[in-house]
């Protein structure tokens, strides 16, 4: 098993910036991938980033540029941080842990709203 615990979600202004976190305890070690979706009110969950067990990283094209995933090893945490935030990043974001065997845990998710 393992938990995902996130944080870091709020209201803030278009163009402002927060850093959003998510910390995984349990079975850690058999993690090949983490990341984060994203869903808005009426529309389907929406992939934003990838960070795998080797380093890779990918993000959706609607974020490039303005969101950085990243992670602290020795924390078994996950960030990701969102700079530029427009009112279409408004969605409740949710951080997933992928093991070596392809089943994925999911966070709670977080609300992000950017007002205009």
């Amino acid at each position: 098993q393992v938990q995902l615990v996130e944080s870091g979600g709020g209201l803030v202004q278009a163009g402002g910036s927060l850093r959003l976190s998510c910390a995984a305890s349990g079975i850690i070690f058999r993690i090949s991938a983490r990341g984060w979706y994203r869903q808005a009110p009426g529309k389907q969950r929406e992939w934003v980033a990838t960070i795998t067990s080797g380093g890779t990283i990918n993000y959706a094209d609607s974020v490039k540029g303005r969101f950085t995933i990243s992670r602290d090893n020795a924390k078994n945490t996950v960030y990701l941080q969102m700079n530029s935030l427009k009112p279409e990043d408004t969605a409740v974001y949710y951080c997933y842990a992928e093991t070596t065997w392809g089943h994925r845990y999911w966070g709670q998710g977080t609300q992000v709203t950017v007002s205009s």
